[in-house]
């Protein structure tokens, strides 16, 4: 019989209490309490910072609480690592998968699966998972290599996973932040078919709408403690933002800051533009396109389609090999990255632990490191730390980032360390901002300052190239739409034009159903 919120449990399978976590200047989860059903969707919400993933880093065993006791079905346990937490069947899916590219669907589950012999049977496995998938709707092919699947279909080889290694609380975190429309409607209902089976999901999420759609109970953290818990006819956005918040929202203002923009040439200006291809990197090919003045042209794609090479080939990471480069009417092909950064150029990458940040150098010097040359003395022998505490301390308030700035970057939440990359890169009046990804990982409030500043700064005229995967995103801020499939621009729209559905679709290179149109293309 499926499980449903009349025949669940009367006590719930997992009890977290009084879980305490800190780590040095934050306190991540200050006596937090959470109950766990089986069959039911779970759902954790809060700002960047919350506590969210702490806590079930804690449960999963990647953490040690400082404080605290875990029940399972009313008797206490230890979870001292993540093996611990697998032997009491939880299971974890992480925001940045554990796949190795290499190796085949049914090669990636074996090595997961436990007491797994020296020699295996991997028929018996691909069988396994064929049933699995058949069971519940996951369409995986078990010898597909994974480097040549799609994120939605990565995600799903990680929740068979853990269900072939006998998970039954499933903690997914961040689930739905690069997926298409179809693939998170795809998730949800594997999901639901899976609490009617009697497993219990923790979903880590920032998506309200996602929330009240999906989870049968949602708990709020704010500053590391419950805000409350409530069951989803009850939830409303008013309600779930104050409950994270304690304070209304703005509304984001399309026309602040806005001047009268006299120039029609272009800011940038790609020109049949070719990159090479590297190991499992998309080359881009003939890539042409503008960016003018006031203008935000989004870039929608499932990632690994070459939106991280169009940004990267801007900044001049990586290589043109045919085409041309113009920026600001010089021609800045084969230009090292710091003299386009001179330029005027910000740059908000996919990765900001990798790509915008020194995890062991402070958050304030992290904030001066592209600048050194507007805050140095003594002919860059010293640095004017006052003006870049006052320069740092200023950027940082438009985010409502209250961290230390002598705090070191690593020891940040990932939504937090987004929010100190954004407020650098947008506070020193770029002339093009390169954002892939703006908002990931960003709660709703942060999310909206950042949409706000990009508004702003293309209301003073910079260009935008804003590349996410958050078609709703795309749809409110863009000017002009393209998307990218294996390598090139499938299309250019205005967003009037189409409706997220259309292009989700072909962002994965479905084929168009019944009454849609894939034929135009808007100039």
């Amino acid at each position: 019989m499926p499980i449903t919120p009349s025949n669940k449990g009367a006590f719930p399978v997992i009890s977290l209490r009084k879980i305490s976590k800190a780590f040095p200047l934050v306190k991540a989860n200050d006596n937090v309490d959470l109950d766990i059903y089986r069959g039911e969707i779970h759902a954790l919400l809060g700002e960047n910072g919350a506590g969210k993933s702490t806590l079930m880093k804690v449960l999963y065993g990647f953490y040690k609480a400082d404080s605290g006791k875990i029940f399972q079905n009313g008797q206490p346990v230890k979870i001292h690592s993540p093996q611990d937490a697998l032997d009491l069947n939880i299971g974890m899916v992480f925001q940045e998968l554990k796949l190795i590219p290499a190796f085949s669907v049914a090669e990636n589950i074996a090595l997961f699966l436990r007491n797994l012999s020296p020699v295996f049977d991997i028929k018996t496995i691909k069988n396994k998972i064929l049933e699995t998938s058949e069971q519940y709707g996951f369409d995986i092919d078990p010898s597909a290599r994974t480097s040549q699947l799609s994120i939605g279909q990565l995600q799903k080889i990680e929740i068979v996973k853990l269900l072939l290694s006998g998970s039954r609380i499933l903690i997914l975190d961040e689930p739905t932040r690069v997926l298409a429309p179809h693939e998170i409607e795809a998730l949800f209902s594997i999901l639901r078919k899976l609490c009617n089976d009697g497993f219990s999901v923790v979903l880590i999420t920032h998506k309200m709408n996602e929330v009240m759609q999906s989870a049968d109970r949602i708990t709020i953290l704010r500053n590391g403690k419950v805000a409350g818990t409530i069951q989803q006819e009850d939830a409303t956005e008013e309600l779930l933002v104050h409950l994270m918040f304690d304070a209304q929202l703005k509304k984001i203002d399309k026309k602040a800051g806005s001047i009268s923009l006299t120039s029609e040439e272009s800011i940038l200006a790609l020109k049949d533009v070719c990159t090479a291809t590297e190991g499992a990197s998309t080359g881009l090919k003939n890539i042409t396109l503008e960016i003018r003045p006031g203008e935000i042209i989004g870039v929608a794609g499932v990632s690994g389609n070459g939106q991280k090479e169009l940004g990267d080939m801007i900044l001049g990471i990586e290589k043109v090999i045919s085409g041309q480069k113009i920026l600001f009417g010089e021609d800045i092909t084969y230009s090292p990255i710091g003299k386009i950064r001179e330029r005027g150029v910000s740059f908000i990458p996919e990765d900001p632990l990798r790509m915008a940040a020194i995890p062991f150098m402070t958050i304030l010097e992290n904030m001066v490191i592209p600048f050194t040359g507007k805050y140095s003395k003594l002919g860059g022998l010293s640095i004017d730390w006052n003006a870049a505490r006052e320069f740092s301390t200023a950027a940082l308030e438009q985010y409502d980032c209250s961290f230390p700035l002598f705090s070191i970057a690593r020891s940040l939440s990932g939504g937090n360390l987004q929010r100190m990359i954004v407020s650098r890169e947008l506070s020193h009046s770029p002339r093009l901002i390169v954002a892939s990804y703006l908002t990931r990982g960003l709660d709703v409030r942060s999310a909206i300052a950042a949409r706000q500043a990009l508004i702003s700064a293309k209301n003073q005229g910079a260009g935008v190239l804003l590349i996410s995967e958050d078609l709703d995103e795309l749809f409110s801020l863009s000017d002009r739409l393209i998307i990218l499939f294996e390598g090139r621009i499938s299309g250019i729209f205005k967003p009037e034009e189409t409706n997220p559905y259309s292009l989700g679709r072909l962002m994965t290179g479905a084929k168009p159903q019944s009454g849609e149109k894939y034929d135009f293309v808007a100039k």
